[in-house]
């Protein structure tokens, strides 16, 4: 249910003892079959290649493409059908100098494909950051195993489709890990045994006036995560709004948020809650004074600060929330995903899910957990409150925190790519494909 994610001290470990020879032969000749299969009728192939092992690779490639016929250069020629980029590897980090960042802009000029080798040209391989320019790769055709920079933004836009190469090395321990729709096997189903109450039962806090949207998906999506009991907690003036809109959830005003809390089995805290001092002063007391496992998100992010929690807390944010919480831009978290997460985790010492299409999962004294299976359909209003809501089903039916909110990632992404469309996509849609996607 995981695979492996190098960073390149972790690449150089895993090469210590090989014949570095006979691994650049397959390194590139990998590079050079995986030209031939995707571009056939390409003709002339033009590679720029660096100083080491990884421009090795690029010569290699070049010289088994001229022996298949076809027209192999060391060189950026413009008239050529596919360039290979062999110009830096993994142990690049940094900003690229001026000679190689001109490099790099004149391959993206040119309107031909890319493929890279090991991964695209300005990507740092243990992070994903980019720190000037990178090479925009169609292909990448990466050694041994993926790289952490070629699955962590920003790292991941430029990578293209990502081809994996066996180049003879035993698979190793990684600190970052990719995880599989296998982690869904680790959800607790219901059992002959069960009530509604055992199958795991969610209390969700939020929806205020003009925000019930919110916490009826979070409800939905608890439900159709399979639990087995849902209730939710609203200001008396949303009540009737959300009467209407939920069917099989219990309702009731916040003042019975402690009698509801008797019989749930986890929190889901914010969807639609409001910032006033009202609701910052309920989300602080649910935090400390619960003793159940709780999915902080959207409003209960806001103005968070560390304490001593009873209970398990995963706090979901994405660029924007979590920029705020650590007192930063959202564009530097875009730009320093990982560096971003480890602060989260340092400072909340909880478990932390930083949204994205590579969401990363931190927890501490743990290994960061890589959720890739998002798609851009789940850019749209409403899909975080289903995250939040299908998170909390799990913590309900007893997972552990960390693996519920990376399982909880999986089953999102997997219901948004099962659902039958995908423009137009909205959080409901998500939340119906859930069944299918846990099946």
């Amino acid at each position: 249910m995981f695979e492996p994610l190098y960073t390149a001290e972790e690449m150089r470990a895993a090469e210590q003892g090989h014949d570095v020879e006979a691994m650049m032969e397959r390194a590139g000749r990998a590079v050079a079959e995986a030209v031939l299969n995707r571009y056939p009728e390409a003709l002339r192939i033009a590679a720029v290649c660096g100083k080491g092992a990884n421009g090795g690779d690029g010569r290699i490639a070049v010289r088994i493409l001229a022996e298949s016929g076809r027209e192999a250069v060391e060189d950026l020629d413009e008239d050529a059908d596919v360039v290979i980029d062999a110009l830096f590897g993994t142990g690049f980090h940094g900003e690229p100098r001026a000679e190689a960042a001109e490099q790099i802009e004149r391959i993206n000029r040119l309107s031909v494909p890319v493929v890279a080798v090991d991964l695209p040209s300005g990507v740092d391989a243990s992070t994903g950051e980019v720190a000037r320019v990178a090479v925009q790769a169609d292909v990448t055709v990466t050694m041994h195993g993926r790289k952490v920079g070629l699955v962590v933004a920003p790292g991941r836009f430029h990578s293209g489709e990502v081809e994996v190469a066996d180049i003879g090395l035993e698979a190793r321990e990684t600190a970052h890990r990719l995880v599989t729709d296998a982690i869904l096997r680790l959800v607790p189903r219901r059992g002959e045994g069960d009530t509604k109450y055992t199958a795991g039962s969610v209390l969700v806090v939020g929806g205020s006036p003009g925000l019930t949207g919110a916490v009826c998906l979070a409800a939905e999506a608890s439900f159709r995560a399979d639990a087995g009991y849902v209730a939710v907690a609203v200001p008396q003036a949303a009540l009737p709004v959300v009467e209407t809109r939920l069917l099989e959830a219990v309702k009731a005003p916040l003042e019975r948020v402690d009698e509801l809390a008797a019989r749930a089995s986890a929190l889901a805290v914010g969807p639609g809650l409001g910032r006033g001092e009202g609701e910052h002063a309920l989300v602080r007391r649910l935090l400390t004074e619960v003793a159940l496992p709780a999915v902080v998100d959207a409003d209960a992010l806001f103005q968070l600060e560390p304490d001593d929690w009873p209970a398990q807390r995963v706090l979901t944010p994405h660029a924007g929330e979590l920029g705020r919480l650590l007192g930063e831009d959202s564009t530097w978290v875009a730009a320093h995903r990982l560096a971003a997460l480890e602060r989260a985790v340092d400072r909340f010492r909880c478990v932390v899910l930083l949204k994205g299409p590579d969401t990363l999962v931190g927890a501490p004294g743990e290994d960061v957990l890589v959720c890739a299976s998002g798609t851009p359909a789940l850019a749209t209003a409403g899909t975080g409150d289903v995250l939040t809501g299908v998170i909390a089903a799990f913590l309900a039916k007893g997972m552990d925190a960390r693996l519920a909110a990376a399982a909880g990632a999986i089953a999102h992404g997997r219901a948004a790519r099962l659902a039958p469309q995908q423009v137009g996509l909205v959080a409901s849609d998500v939340i119906h494909a859930l069944p299918q996607a846990l099946a």
